[in-house]
């Protein structure tokens, strides 16, 4: 206990989780643009609502995975498992943490390979039926180029004109302000439910991990799936899509207060809740 510890294991985790940001990141402004470009205008709420049911659905297995590893002990392959002689229930125990970056690595990586043969663009289901047309214009405008001046290159946008101009539209701000707010409040529920469970109800760390991935994000992702299902049949403008959203946030909202109503009292600790006596 005198001896401070002296691992750099640390500066491992946090370029990896830098580098797997800068990974992660493109896939949702890049994809959904993807997505939005290259399909009919009514089906993009719900192939949307597929690419983020499926975002939720990695959280999920993340903490099965995060369950199963917990279940093992930090040591495995290095160590002789019958000497250990404590369980996971034990305060003691440090379970194989390490384990599930690497199976979540592999698996991202194989996971990727298929994007490497997506095409640049794709036809728009309206263009496939016009292939005559649209050669037939083609060959036209090509012909008329040839006739015309080239054309001034359009000046250079900078970086911090493109930001001021994205962050003086309202909607986009107003948005924005919204989704900060609600994947605040998401990302601390999940990451302290796990350890009040594990401290009021007595629960091991891989239980904990098991039940909040079991219970938690399958709803999430039944909802994004459904929202864009009905976006879809009634065609939900702007403006409707935003009522909409207030509707089911607030309803979120008042159910959320239920929490309040719901816990158990503080457990007995010797000198902090109650006295040695």
């Amino acid at each position: 206990c005198e001896k401070e510890p002296s691992s750099y294991m640390w500066i491992y985790i946090l370029l990896g989780n830098m580098l797997r940001g800068i990974g992660e990141t493109p896939i949702t402004p890049l994809g959904i643009s993807y997505l939005d470009d290259f399909a009919k205008e009514e089906d993009v709420p719900v192939y949307v609502a597929c690419l983020h049911t499926i975002a939720m659905l990695g959280p999920m297995f993340g903490f099965l995975l995060g369950s199963l590893c917990a279940k093992l002990y930090v040591d495995i392959g290095f160590v002789d498992l019958g000497s250990i002689t404590i369980t996971p229930q034990d305060s003691r125990w440090v379970g194989a943490w390490w384990l599930g970056f690497l199976i979540a690595g592999i698996t991202n990586f194989l996971a990727a390979i298929p994007f490497c043969f997506l095409p640049k663009s794709l036809k728009k289901p309206e263009e496939a039926n016009n292939d005559k047309t649209s050669v037939a214009l083609l060959e036209n405008m090509g012909t008329t180029k040839k006739m015309l001046p080239p054309a001034k290159s359009k000046p250079r946008k900078y970086f911090c004109t493109s930001l001021k101009k994205v962050l003086s539209n309202r909607m986009y701000f107003t948005f924005m302000c919204c989704s900060l707010l609600q994947f605040s409040s998401f990302i601390g529920f999940l990451t302290y439910k796990p350890k009040y469970m594990e401290q009021q109800y007595g629960q091991s760390t891989s239980k904990s991990n098991f039940l909040i991935g079991l219970t938690s994000l399958p709803p999430v992702s039944i909802g994004i799936f459904l929202g864009g299902l009905i976006m879809k049949k009634y065609k939900l403008s702007i403006v409707g899509a935003t009522k909409f959203a207030f509707t089911m946030s607030f309803l979120a909202y008042v159910t959320a207060l239920l929490h309040f109503f719901v816990g158990c009292e503080n457990r007995v600790v010797a000198g902090m809740t109650v006295s040695y006596e």
